[in-house]
């Protein structure tokens, strides 16, 4: 009911403000909007930004007058669509050259061993809990002792976590081979100085790991109706720039068997990340403008 509420007063909209297009990232709020404008006329853009497109982009991709795309993938399920092309997705980070010092400097600050390889660890801004869990099984049985850890928590839940550590005697400021933040605010520098990430599989993280030339643990989020972190993790390791762990199969002794197999040559890491780097795509920005100008001027 909501959303038929919502077509009525898109169009409304639609007819007021008058756009010369209508651009769409999918999700149910793009239904009503982009119904309006079809009834409307209007030229249409929509942006998937996933491997593989989600119910809404799937549903008006033959009405749109263009679909841009993140992953080359993504095209193959977008067969009905006038016009489909791969732009890459948007996002703030890029890829920066630490010198020595520099990354010295960082390594200190985070109470870290230079000589071992560093894995950074995060859930997305909130943390991801099945992630957090097997983090404090490996430190709780002190399986880290070939590598080392900057973790974000996420903000809710660095509390439990320093709660659930002080009861195994361990306590979260000084945790050996591990640094443990609520929240990364210089992700750039961390990106940097890691050697392997592991962390859910978005589009968004992926477009990230693509730019820094970092291989990855991807753990991705479950979901009911389509396993869409899923289906970009497998896009990755298919690459062979990373490893995936389903949710349901998580724990701290598969991921730290894991992490023993694949920090035992930082050489190899390098190797994944270069796979990654492959995802790449230069001047996201400008592709994405230039083909909605293109829409525009028809």
């Amino acid at each position: 009911m909501k959303t038929l509420k919502g077509f009525g007063e898109a169009k409304k909209i639609i007819k007021e403000f008058k756009p010369d297009v209508v651009i769409g990232t999918g999700g149910y709020i793009c239904g009503p909007v982009f119904a309006a404008a079809t009834a409307n006329n209007i030229p249409s853009v929509l942006h998937e930004s996933n491997a593989y497109p989600g119910r809404a982009v799937k549903m008006f991709a033959k009405k749109a007058t263009k679909v841009l795309v993140g992953f080359e993938a993504a095209k193959s399920r977008l067969e009905k669509a006038k016009s489909v092309v791969v732009t890459g997705t948007p996002t703030k980070v890029s890829k920066i050259v630490l010198d020595d010092a520099k990354r010295k400097q960082l390594i200190k600050e985070l109470n870290l061993n230079e000589k071992l390889p560093i894995v950074l660890v995060f859930g997305g801004s909130q943390g991801a809990r099945a992630i957090n869990q097997a983090m404090i099984g490996i430190l709780k049985n002190n399986l880290n002792k070939n590598y080392q850890f900057v973790w974000a928590t996420g903000p809710k839940q660095y509390d439990i976590i320093k709660d659930e550590l002080k009861e195994n005697g361990i306590n979260i400021e000084n945790v050996v081979n591990c640094k443990i933040l609520p929240y990364i605010y210089n992700m750039e520098e961390m990106y940097a100085i890691s050697d392997l990430i592991i962390a859910r599989s978005g589009a968004m993280t992926i477009t990230e790991l693509a730019i820094v030339c970092k291989p990855a643990i991807f753990i991705p989020l479950p979901s009911v109706g389509a396993n869409r972190q899923e289906d970009n993790a497998r896009v990755v390791e298919k690459l062979g720039g990373a490893k995936v762990i389903l949710n349901s199969e998580l724990n701290s002794d598969i991921l730290a068997n894991m992490l023993d197999e694949l920090t035992k040559n930082v050489d190899v890491l390098k190797e994944m990340g270069e796979k990654v780097n492959s995802l790449e795509i230069k001047n996201v920005e400008d592709r994405i403008y230039k083909e909605i100008c293109d829409v525009i001027k028809r």
